[in-house]
């Protein structure tokens, strides 16, 4: 039988005064999440080391200035004024308040809060699907040791709170009347303005409906009841994907995401959707979390939960292609694998009696501590928290090392491309062209950069052939009249350029400048 619990607002008074003063487990551990993603994770710098961050920040300044969205591009060498979609505007626009008032400080605590209500979140949903006090506890390391993969300054990290909020919505509905309906169109349009991964939350609807569908058709369980929840989610889907059409490029977003997540040729060609390598240093607890969801989906099949199956089948599998699907299973799926996991210890017969006893007093003595937690809620805390982080982002110590990392980005070599003409053509990799969009304001154009859905395969192909020095490499370089070269040292196009009689003009330990003679 689907295992379900009701939802309490996370206001709600309780009958003790100190309630909102004390934190509850999930208060508490987002707190600590908090803290452990700025400053113990190096948030502050880690956030930025994918140079993504960089166009996105100027991007939604740029929204700001103009009070209007970008429709063509402004940034790139080759390609600028072509049709662009900003589909994560909303974001981009949120990101662009946080720098314009605290730089990428408050880009930082912006994203590290966004992070921690994940937390908050992922723990309400335990409670939901009536998952162990105590297994919730230790799963929470799991969670987080796999999210922080995809801890980056970039729109996702907002798409991880909207999913789990259409998760742990999709649990508790009962009900649905047309006030339900507004909210679920609005969260739609909300979603499809903050991230390209708007269409999860109909998919999540309709795997819902289809799970109440299909459960009395394979069990035997109250027909009418269950046809009656799936026509709901059905509808709840439905509104939110005809909120999300509430966009500024109305059905086009719906045609252009889709059309770059089916186009395989460039996704093969683009990192973070190859699959992750279990073989790597520390992926241990990773392999463990992705283990712990499928078993939590095997037994959630049988115990009739079908959504909590379906789901789980499709994120693991599509984490299993992609590492960025990943977060999605600790975030989504951790949570089911504790209700699934409970219920199956909860009705375990045929032990051994001392088994059995020993498995019933750690329920019990889990549950107890739940009843104890769900007393509390701490939300008094929440702005002396913001204040002391704020502090403490602003103190000498961590602003020396809040930005994009110089280890990893040209940021001592950018200081010697600002004594070059502006008109310079400029190759460098996609690496580093958000760097540059945002150190430079978008003020010199860049070769390539993290917009893939922009520049399209066939110029992936032309830079990637470029970048590599494959075969029409030189003659490429010739159409494109390139002046200069910033690359990573270790870029074998670096020798290839000297060879042709390129002047270094600086290097460090991260890149090398080069000049065209």
């Amino acid at each position: 039988m689907q295992h379900t619990m009701a939802l309490t607002c996370p206001l709600e008074s309780t009958c003790a005064p100190l309630a909102w003063l004390i934190p509850d487990v999930a208060m508490l551990v987002s707190i600590l999440t908090l803290f452990f993603c700025l400053f113990l994770f190096s948030g502050t710098t880690k956030l930025f080391r994918d140079s993504d961050s960089g166009w996105h920040i100027r991007t939604g300044e740029a929204i700001l200035d103009g009070r209007e969205l970008p429709r063509t591009d402004p940034y790139s060498l080759l390609r600028n004024g072509q049709p662009w979609f900003a589909w994560e505007w909303g974001s981009d626009a949120a990101v662009g308040v946080a720098h314009r008032m605290d730089g990428l400080s408050g880009v930082a605590l912006l994203y590290g809060v966004a992070i921690a209500a994940c937390t908050w979140l992922w723990f309400r949903l335990h409670w939901a699907v009536g998952g162990n006090f105590l297994f919730a506890c230790g799963m929470a390391t799991l969670m987080i040791s796999t999210a922080d993969l995809h801890w980056l300054a970039r729109p996702h990290v907002f798409s991880w709170v909207l999913m789990l909020g259409a998760i742990w919505w999709a649990e508790s509905m009962r009900e649905m009347n047309w006030k339900t309906g507004v909210c679920i169109g609005l969260f739609g349009t909300l979603w499809a303005n903050l991230h390209a991964s708007f269409l999860l939350a109909p998919v999540i609807g309709v795997v819902y409906a289809v799970a109440r569908l299909l459960r009395p058709l394979i069990w035997k369980l109250d027909r009418t009841a269950e046809w009656r929840l799936a026509r709901f989610l059905a509808i709840a889907s439905a509104c939110a994907l005809a909120g999300s059409f509430a966009n500024p490029y109305g059905w086009r977003l719906h045609q252009h995401v889709l059309a770059y997540l089916g186009n395989r040729e460039l996704l093969d060609r683009i990192g973070e959707f190859q699959s992750f390598n279990f073989r790597s240093e520390g992926a241990t607890q990773i392999l463990l979390t992705v283990g712990v969801a499928a078993i939590g989906g095997v037994l959630a099949l049988g115990q009739k939960k079908l959504a909590h199956f379906l789901l789980s089948a499709m994120l693991i599998a599509l984490a299993l292609r992609s590492a960025r699907g990943l977060p999605l299973v600790a975030l989504a799926l951790l949570p089911f694998a504790n209700g699934a996991i409970t219920d199956a210890l909860r009705d375990s017969e045929g032990l051994q009696p001392k088994l059995r006893r020993a498995i019933k007093d750690f329920l019990d003595y889990s549950a107890n501590l739940r009843r104890i937690d769900a007393k509390w809620n701490g939300w008094a805390l929440v702005p002396l928290v913001l204040l002391f982080t704020f502090a403490v982002l602003h103190t000498p110590v961590v602003l020396a090392t809040t930005g994009f990392p110089p280890d990893e980005f040209p940021v001592a070599a950018a200081t010697q491309i600002e004594k070059l003409p502006s008109n310079i053509r400029l190759l460098a990799p996609d690496k580093f062209g958000g760097y540059l969009i945002y150190r430079f304001n978008g003020s010199r154009r860049v070769y390539f950069d993290g917009r893939s859905d922009f520049y399209g395969v066939d110029y992936m192909k032309s830079y990637l052939r470029l970048i590599e020095v494959r075969p029409g490499w030189e003659q490429l370089l010739d159409e494109v009249k390139f002046t200069h070269a910033l690359l990573p040292n270790r870029y074998s196009l670096i020798p290839a350029l000297q060879h042709l009689g390129w002047k270094r003009l600086y290097s460090d330990n991260v890149a090398t400048l080069l000049e065209k003679p």
